[in-house]
């Protein structure tokens, strides 16, 4: 993992996990799978692109994906946001829709979301890479155990935040970690997953957006502006 960056401050909280035989193994994996020609996204300056964006002491509020997105020039290390020229995906659209619905503001004119990443909103996918063309094609080779200890170490730092939950996978894998549990100073917020197939089931109405930032308020964290700027700002080298 010597080619990709990561924040000195996730560093101090998972750094450790970068001893750990899953990660070496993972590291192995993704290098035979470029020595076989296999096109990787995000480039790999961008695996870490959602810790860089945000570091663990300006989380509050933390959304979990699944995977990258799979298509050329999607994706750029924040779940859920695409790199500026790129059309808005369908999931990202239905998040909109919500958005402007629970706060009535106007729906992003693009799909890059480091606006939100930069306000404390850690955008983090469950896998951090995916074969080109190929949804889910890096699951169950060591990224999950790595989110696990992102979202742990999340968690376990008191200061209030909100956890979005979108869809069955990100519930199932929050409800592995420590600190989610009774009695958390967290809130977690469960629906849904915004994708076409699922989106008229309950995330339509569900107003995570709203509900986020009254608790944010309440705890002295302040509210996160979710409106984006109609040109994509710049993410931070």
């Amino acid at each position: 993992m010597a080619e990709v960056k990561l924040h000195p401050d996730w560093l101090a909280r998972v750094g450790g996990e970068f001893e750990q035989p899953y990660m070496a193994a993972l590291k192995t994996f993704l290098a035979n799978e470029r020595d076989k020609g296999k096109v990787i996204y995000p480039r790999p300056r961008e695996w870490f692109a959602a810790l860089d964006a945000t570091p663990p002491q300006e989380v509050r509020v933390v959304i979990l994906g699944q995977d990258p997105y799979h298509g050329p020039g999607q994706a750029h290390g924040l779940c859920f946001s695409v790199q500026p020229g790129v059309r808005t995906p369908p999931s990202l659209v239905n998040i909109y829709k919500e958005m402007s619905s629970d706060l009535g503001i106007a729906r992003g004119a693009h799909g890059n979301l480091q606006h939100w990443a930069e306000q404390g909103v850690l955008l983090l996918n469950n896998c951090l890479t995916v074969e080109a063309g190929q949804a889910a094609s890096h699951q169950g080779k060591g990224w999950e155990k790595f989110t696990d200890a992102v979202v742990a170490a999340v968690a376990a730092d008191p200061a209030p935040k909100v956890f979005i939950l979108w869809g069955s996978h990100a519930q199932k894998k929050a409800a592995h970690v420590v600190g989610l549990g009774a009695g958390s100073p967290h809130l977690i917020l469960r629906a849904p997953h915004p994708s076409p197939l699922s989106a008229h089931n309950g995330f339509f109405g569900s107003r995570p957006f709203s509900q986020a930032n009254d608790f944010l308020a309440a705890h002295g964290r302040g509210a996160i502006d979710w409106r984006l700027p109609d040109v994509p700002e710049p993410a931070a080298e």
